[in-house]
């Protein structure tokens, strides 16, 4: 094999890898001699069949798949040689008018990663905002649960339904005189004004009094679910077989028991917890910001444009379907187009401090155990239907870029995690509104700081990588637009291809209730 560089600048490396047509040759021979006491030929014993029959019968198929084999070896025997690390796959050519018989010319490209420096992790300081939980925070909480927690009592007969009255009745629906499907119910309960059942019919209930009997007339969606409902006038025979109220419902042990749980103080114990957990996380998010914010003004270097490129339009998917879900999609998506090169620069600075965080983690001896991979692969195949899960665990197993991006969250976290361990840490007691504008802060903070930096280089159209590499989390989704590439979100690159994992199962619909004809479509 003859190695010859085309190309050495930046970060892009290119050869040019000969295969001379005397080593393809002698593969062959060997994978001859390897399937040769297999082979079966009228008027030869079992494995007596002469090798140059055995060629001749097999050449082609042996042929290609010691070309294709030929070629992978070279190509990591080149990075292996060279002491290359690939930031993705390498893109691989075969030079045109290649033919059996003759040298094998290859054209290999490969964008590396930067020569980083081990950062030193050493007198590293971060302040941790702590919200304390607060009586008054608790009883918010309760009162919240006990909201969720709404039971009615009879009214008297003459009581006319008003907003947020719960009304049992019984009805039958009927199309141009006919009963269908789904339209008939006993004893369902509407509480008015919930926007449970389809527009225009707990509104027709308003002022209905116990034993009442009335017939109304509504109109499908055009999006219902049933189609064979969407868009009609449908008119329902109800009866008004009890109007409730509202009882007033007490948090005391009582409703502490209602709710399985020993009393009130161990419900208090409970929601108290839920209180320092969501915290937790917010106090987490913003210490985290900090720590990025410090690595990435201490740290500039070049980073792979094809990994720049590829989170650029993870970021750029993302704000476009968030665009598409607002009210005037055009003008969200005209919003965006107008800050297109900042998210270019907050995509290079999430590669750049992935890649970073990655380094520390190498050399601080940072890793996912077998068992923590195993419960990443369990968790993601309880996205695809059970009849594909095994398909997809073998996917992921026998696919190193898939399993990549799988473990990528995981890994960063672990990283985190070990720095925050390795910092000075102070703590600050703050609200929870305190805590939620300096994460905002921060944020803003890392945005105008990966803008004012110059974008990356726009790399030449032709050098497309063959494959992907993983992706990490997304951008989370925020109201305005120009807000919702988070620049400390998880840094990554391009997702692994797909192309043999199973489709992840659809959305489960919805399975039509009794009252389903009757209630507006979720």
């Amino acid at each position: 094999m003859q190695i010859v560089e085309t190309t050495n600048e930046g970060l892009k490396r290119a050869y040019t890898v000969t295969i001379t047509a005397k080593d393809i040759d002698a593969k062959i021979d060997a994978e001859v001699k390897k399937v040769a006491p297999q082979v079966r030929m009228p008027g030869f014993r079992p494995g007596k069949v002469p090798a140059n029959l055995v060629r001749k019968m097999h050449g082609d198929a042996l042929h290609a798949d010691v070309l294709n084999t030929t070629v992978r070896e070279s190509v990591d025997s080149l990075i292996k040689d060279k002491q290359l690390r690939p930031a993705l796959q390498p893109k691989v050519e075969m030079v045109e008018g290649y033919e059996q018989g003759k040298d094998a010319e290859l054209t290999v490209e490969v964008e590396v990663l930067p020569e980083i420096e081990a950062p030193s992790i050493d007198g590293l300081k971060l302040e941790k905002l702590v919200v304390p939980v607060t009586d008054e925070q608790l009883d918010e909480a309760l009162g919240r649960l006990a909201e969720g927690q709404k039971s009615y009592k009879d009214a008297a007969k003459t009581k006319k339904a008003a907003e947020g009255d719960q009304l049992i009745i019984d009805f039958v629906g009927s199309i141009d005189g006919v009963e269908f499907e789904g339209g008939k119910a006993e004893d369902a309960p509407l509480v008015i004004g919930s926007g449970q059942f389809i527009p225009g019919f707990e509104e027709q209930l308003t002022g209905v009094k116990t034993g009442d009997e009335k017939t109304i007339t509504v109109t499908f969606p055009e999006d219902y679910q049933a189609e064979h409902l969407a868009g009609k006038d449908a008119q329902f025979a109800i009866t008004v077989k009890q109007v409730k109220v509202e009882a007033e419902t007490k948090i005391d042990d009582d409703f502490a028991k209602g709710l399985g749980l020993e009393g009130l103080d161990k419900l208090k114990e409970l929601m108290k917890g839920q209180i320092e957990q969501e915290s937790a996380g917010l106090t987490r998010t913003q210490m985290k910001r900090q720590l990025l914010d410090k690595l990435a003004a201490d740290h500039d270097f070049p980073v792979p444009p094809t990994m720049v490129e590829a989170e650029f339009e993870q970021i750029w998917n993302q704000l476009q379907q968030e665009a598409a879900r607002e009210d005037d999609p055009e003008a969200a998506l005209k919003e965006i187009e107008a800050e297109k090169d900042d998210y270019k620069r907050i995509a290079e600075r999430r590669v750049r401090l992935g890649l970073l965080l990655s380094e520390i983690g190498q050399a601080n001896g940072v890793e996912i155990s077998q068992q923590e991979m195993q419960m990443l692969i369990q968790q993601a195949a309880q996205q695809y239907r059970p009849e594909d899960r095994e398909r997809f665990v073998e996917y992921i197993r026998n696919e190193p870029m898939a399993q990549a991006q799988l473990r990528a969250p995981l890994y960063e976290d672990k990283v985190v995690d070990f720095l925050f361990d390795k910092a000075d840490v102070t703590e600050r007691e703050v609200t929870r509104e305190e805590l939620e504008a300096a994460i905002e802060a921060e944020e803003e903070a890392a945005i105008e700081a990966a803008k004012s930096k110059p974008a990356a280089k726009k790399k030449a159209p032709a050098k497309k990588a063959a494959a992907k590499k993983p992706a990490a989390k997304k951008a989370p989704a925020k109201k305005a637009p120009a807000k919702k590439a988070d620049a400390d979100a998880k840094p990554a690159a391009k997702k692994a291809p797909a192309k043999k994992a199973p489709a992840k199962k659809p959305a489960a619909k919805k399975a039509p209730a009794k009252k389903a004809a009757a209630k507006k479509d979720a």
